[in-house]
């Protein structure tokens, strides 16, 4: 479809544009411009008037968990790991094919309210095969979000059954669903062996080579916690990031979740290998992980974007939430206030996502996916508009985000999701929940 998305303003090429316009065709954004030379040159197109909105690019969330949506709230100020076992772990075994759909459209759905337009969802519910793996893709198609699915490989023997697999049976169905997504730009598969406290170094290994093999990224969780620090000191001799280098996986291709527990030595290696990030401040903060070193890692070369990861570890599931706590975090840990900047935050929330997963979207350029939002210029959080830009980044709330587009497809509109409703969405939890009890008492 010939579309022409009109508004007072536009974000392009890293200012607002007065009275500008995008004229989108096949999902992709064609050209951007004054909507009066616009309107003549596509007169044909479907025009969208989004007159006192402005456009920005879709936010990249880097990384969720989209199956915990349905936790959310439980084991709530606990520490990690008896978050993990009171939350992940006990309710690991009522995690069906239902269950996981659910959970990915309440995920999915409250993301793209709040202005995600890709997701990464780091997967290890498996069950044994691929196909809870195929209910997380059915819900982000139904819904109409871009999702990256960081198909996770995982063999620690300490976790759930449903997470763990042989290694051979690990590379066999993620590269099955890999190859069968290929050519769709709406779901791309990754590898992404758990972390190096629960996936061993073969299945490790594995992971990075099907990511060459399918020239991918692959995903990883790093240093999270102290304790997966300690594990591959004890283990191996090497605190994370050099354990990684020496199993040969630390390079371009990794996207690291998280880097809280690293000396300078990482960081600088980090950055002369052109690593990723995936950086999670909201949940760093609530399981008391600690503080990320981001200027550090920014300024030695590491690429950073950001994730909400779960939202049993969050709680909110927003990328325009993160941007503003990735800055406050840093800010306020340093007790500097010009450590990072608003541009800086908003491009990792946007720009950098889509770079690090290899995804033409995150910026409004002719070219890149149709991936955008608009904001209600009227909403108070975003007055006095002398600072539009500032405010996006530091005062917005979710109640000026108006419209999601998506591939050049409307899938929010006035505030409201337009494929499956909200309340359609809470009811099969209600549902779902209600079924939990009869059946398990939980």
């Amino acid at each position: 479809m010939k579309q022409l998305f009109k508004a007072d303003q536009v974000y392009v090429d890293g200012q607002f544009r007065q009275n500008w316009a995008i004229y989108t065709e096949g999902g992709r954004i064609i050209e951007t411009g004054e909507q009066s030379l616009l309107e003549r040159k596509y007169h044909s197109a479907v025009q969208i008037d989004w007159t006192g909105k402005a456009i920005l690019p879709g936010t990249v969330n880097a990384h969720n968990h989209s199956f915990q949506s349905l936790l959310r709230g439980i084991a709530a100020d606990r520490p990690f790991l008896e978050w993990r076992d009171q939350a992940l772990y006990k309710y690991t075994p009522l995690l069906d094919e239902e269950a996981i759909y659910a959970g990915a459209l309440l995920a999915f759905g409250e993301m793209l309210k709040y202005g995600v337009t890709t997701v990464s969802d780091f997967f290890y519910v498996h069950d044994g095969g691929n196909a809870l793996d195929e209910a997380v893709i059915k819900a982000a198609k139904d819904l109409g979000i871009r999702l990256v699915l960081a198909r996770t490989m995982y063999d620690w023997d300490g976790a759930p059954a449903s997470y763990r697999e042989t290694v051979p049976d690990a590379v066999k169905r993620t590269r099955e669903l890999a190859v069968k997504y290929q050519g769709n730009p709406m779901v791309t598969v990754h590898p992404a062996p758990h972390s190096p406290h629960a996936a061993s170094p073969e299945m490790i290994q594995a992971g990075y080579k099907l990511a060459v093999e399918l020239d991918t990224p692959f995903h990883i969780h790093v240093a999270e916690e102290p304790f997966e620090v300690e594990e591959t000191l004890a283990k191996y001799g090497l605190r994370t990031v050099h354990y990684l280098n020496k199993l040969g996986v630390l390079d371009e291709r990794m996207i690291a979740v998280h880097l809280v527990w690293l000396e300078e030595p990482e960081i600088r290696l980090l950055g002369e290998k052109r690593a990723g990030l995936a950086y999670c401040p909201s949940s760093n903060m609530f399981l008391s992980d600690g503080v990320t070193n981001i200027p550090g890692l920014l300024a030695a070369g590491v690429r950073v974007s950001l994730g909400t990861d779960g939202a049993c570890s969050n709680n909110r599931i927003s990328v325009f939430e993160e941007i503003r706590m990735c800055s406050l975090l840093q800010k306020v840990s340093r007790l500097d206030g010009t450590c990072i900047n608003a541009g800086q935050v908003f491009r990792m929330g946007t720009q950098a996502g889509g770079e690090l997963l290899r995804l033409p979207t995150g910026d409004i350029r002719p070219g890149n996916y149709a991936d955008f939002v608009s904001v209600d210029l009227n909403d108070l959080s975003l007055s006095p508009a002398t600072e539009l830009f500032a405010n996006i980044v530091y005062s917005m709330q979710p109640t000026a985000i108006k419209d999601v587009v998506v591939d050049g497809k409307i899938v929010v509109g006035g505030g409201r999701l337009l494929a499956i409703s909200e309340s359609a969405i809470v009811q099969k939890i209600n549902d779902l929940l209600s079924k939990w009890v009869k059946k398990f008492g939980t």
